[in-house]
């Protein structure tokens, strides 16, 4: 295992959780395992793990590219992170905001009403 792979695992379990990350590497198979370590290593061994920028501003910077870009499947598992990353309610919803005006307001309707079902299931789970 590289350093990057070991570096990421440990950013990755930090932002989404222990549970989370244990269920992904369960479900891995050898086909798909190259594809994880890629991940793994680039974007949490790499852009996940840089101190550039806070991981507030990087959760709220991950949200709006994936609503903006229509890859709604992962906003979920990353609002679920924002209660390790600190980004509140308040920042996502400016996030989506600028969606809105540069990306498009169908996107950004989408992605606010799948933060709020995540809310509310996080809230619900206590």
């Amino acid at each position: 295992m590289s350093e990057r792979y070991a570096d990421g695992m440990k950013v990755r379990r930090s932002v989404l959780g222990e549970a989370h990350v244990d269920r992904a590497e369960a479900a891995k198979t050898p086909f798909d395992e190259p594809f994880q370590t890629l991940i793994t290593e680039g974007a949490w061994g790499n852009v996940w793990a840089s101190d550039g920028i806070s991981r507030r501003e990087r959760s709220m910077l991950t949200l709006a590219l994936l609503a903006a870009l229509g890859n709604f499947e992962e906003i979920p598992m990353h609002i679920r992170a924002t209660a390790r990353t600190g980004a509140s309610k308040q920042d996502v919803l400016e996030a989506f905001q600028h969606v809105a005006i540069y990306a498009g307001v169908p996107r950004a309707n989408h992605a606010l009403k799948l933060a709020k079902q995540t809310y509310a299931e996080m809230e619900a789970e206590g």
